[in-house]
């Protein structure tokens, strides 16, 4: 196929495919509905299904904005990568005739404001008082996020095309952070440049994404409808599927008569969270939440029966495996 055919046949193709539309969200939802009958007043599960119905909401939001697009795209919907002990899951990996968009969806009450230095900051109203709160970066963590499939695309890619499209990586797979809340006001008047755009309501998603297409680069050629689909099908089929009892999961975690379990597990991921915002990094890069749920199974008492766990690989365990022993201990 020609380059004018390519274009044209992009051109021609306006449809959005979903390949992957299912999100583990739904199920997480299904199963806390169940439990939170079984158990009316548990207080932590009625809190916990608030939160996933919100989040629900506004990757459904998205689904809808990008039904109605009149662009010409592949999407899937919550996707998760693994690069060695690196985990990675995205929202929404949008695939159109130029541009891949990897999307953070947050759907929360309350206004975000993104200041000079490009800290997050939450406004809202609680008991008629207005609370602001920092929160971590959902921009830090989507970029996180496309670094991990950075990595993966580096393990196979030709060394002389990787030259040549190192540079490009981050030009050709943007990153996005989508408000789905309505209500929710987005402040980014003082925002870095490189944030300003990047953060975004969604009822502008489709719009940014028109605006993409209509002003891309002199030298960006649009890739045909084959090309995307043959796109998509690689991201699914580099995709891993974690296979959770989600019922079983909430009950352990919220249902049983451990209070000391949830009192380490709330310990160690404050500890996760402010270690992580110390050093400007990944809450992962601390430890995963898989890795969580197996220190509080295991519970190990030393160093050494961390080590010998092999839940955290040498370089977390040299980094953090002291004060996460300490915790796991603390009574």
């Amino acid at each position: 196929m020609g380059l004018i055919d390519k274009i044209e046949d992009a051109l021609r193709f306006k449809d959005t495919i979903f390949l992957k539309e299912n999100s583990d969200l739904q199920e997480r939802f299904n199963a806390l509905i169940k439990l939170v009958k079984e158990y009316p007043n548990n207080s932590e599960l009625s809190n916990e299904l608030l939160m996933v119905k919100k989040g629900l909401e506004g990757e459904n939001e998205i689904a809808y904005q990008l039904k109605k697009a009149h662009i010409g795209m592949y999407v899937l919907r919550d996707v998760k990568y693994k690069y060695e002990d690196l985990k990675a899951q995205i929202d929404y990996v949008i695939i159109t005739p130029y541009y891949i968009y990897y999307i953070e969806c947050k759907n929360l009450y309350g206004n975000i404001t993104v200041d000079e230095k490009g800290n997050f900051i939450r406004e809202y109203n609680y008991n008629g008082k207005v609370i602001k709160k920092g929160i971590y970066s959902p921009l830090r963590q989507v970029e996180a996020q496309r670094e991990v499939l950075r990595k993966i695309w580096n393990v196979d890619i030709n060394k002389f095309i990787k030259i040549l499209a190192d540079s490009k990586f981050e030009y050709f797979r943007r990153v996005l952070v989508v408000a789905a809340n309505y209500d929710t006001i987005i402040n980014t008047a003082n925002a870095p440049d490189e944030i300003k755009d990047k953060v975004i309501r969604a009822d502008a998603l489709v719009r940014v994404l028109e605006n993409d297409m209509k002003n891309h680069g002199k030298n960006d050629v649009a890739e045909s409808k084959k090309k995307m689909e043959d796109l998509a099908k690689s991201y699914l089929k580099l995709s891993v599927k974690e296979d959770i009892d989600f019922y079983q999961y909430y009950k352990n975690k919220y249902c049983g008569n451990n209070l000391n379990e949830d009192i380490i597990r709330n310990r160690l991921i404050r500890f996760r969270s402010e270690k992580a915002f110390k050093h400007d990094i990944p809450a992962y890069y601390i430890f995963t939440n898989d890795e969580l749920e197996k220190l509080l199974l295991v519970k190990p008492k030393t160093i050494n029966e961390l080590k010998d766990s092999k839940i955290l690989n040498d370089t977390k365990v040299n980094l953090h495996g002291k004060e996460i022993v300490d915790i796991l201990n603390q009574k």
